[in-house]
């Protein structure tokens, strides 16, 4: 159970995600932690069991119990959150903005694990979700916080070819 499942099982027209995929996780700025909990925090929000199977095998040894914990609940609390951010802001009237979203959030105060990775994977998440205003929320945090843009970046990048892989991965689910 490994990356190396993942890229294997992608096919020939998937060849630049297979490269793309060791290349963003192999040779990344981040820690070996915010790395592997940025590619499990993905691979939960992009949903292919696959992908999330080979990614949270790889990625225990990476974060142990608590931070795989940790990843899956950044997962989690963006599944609701980027949806109701998003909605609240697409919709145009500013006075959703100014109300109270009123759902719980306990997990971002004590996630488990140093609250600026937590922040990281909440981005890589919302990268996939599509939520502007919690890309822009994460992003200010944690360059405030002391992350550089190639820090972000490298997350984003993260975030972008576990997505594709588990796409290419489902469409060939689909059609086989």
């Amino acid at each position: 159970m490994s990356l190396d499942a993942i890229m294997a099982a992608l096919p020939e027209y998937a060849r630049d995600i297979r490269l793309n995929l060791g290349s963003t996780i192999g040779a990344s700025t981040l820690t070996p932690a915010q790395t592997w909990g940025t590619a499990l925090a993905c691979a939960v929000a992009a949903r292919n069991p696959v992908v999330l199977r080979e990614i949270a095998a790889e990625a225990l040894g990476h974060l142990g119990p608590d931070g795989v914990e940790a990843a899956k609940g950044a997962a989690a609390i963006m599944a609701m959150t980027n949806i109701y951010y998003r909605a609240t802001h697409l919709i145009g009237d500013e006075q959703y903005a100014s109300m109270p979203a009123r759902l719980r959030m306990q997990i971002v105060a004590r996630p488990g694990v140093d609250k600026s990775d937590f922040k990281l994977w909440c981005l890589a998440v919302s990268a996939i979700n599509g939520c502007d205003v919690c890309l822009e929320a994460h992003e200010k945090a944690l360059r405030g916080g002391g992350f550089t843009r190639e820090q972000v970046h490298d997350a984003l990048r993260i975030s972008a070819v576990v997505h594709a892989a588990a796409v290419t991965l489902d469409a060939e689910a689909a059609l086989a």
